[in-house]
């Protein structure tokens, strides 16, 4: 059956939450979720990329970055 009841108020917001105890309750869940199979990545050739623009900007922000750029 469905309950129908509403609250007459509303559930407070945990107002002591932190970062510490929001890391603590994803340690507990961690075990409960599961991960897909890994699998090895293939690189793709270039012939196979198409359609993909990228603003000048952003390609100028990424070669200015030493993991991507260099």
């Amino acid at each position: 059956m469905t309950n129908l009841k509403a609250r007459t108020r509303p559930v407070p917001a945990d107002q002591d939450a932190d970062l510490a105890t929001l890391r603590g309750d994803c340690a507990r869940m961690a075990p409960r979720w599961s991960t897909p199979e890994r699998h090895a990545a293939r690189p793709v050739p270039p012939s196979r990329i198409h359609g993909v623009s990228v603003p000048a900007s952003a390609a100028r922000l990424l070669d200015a970055m030493a993991e991507y750029g260099d």
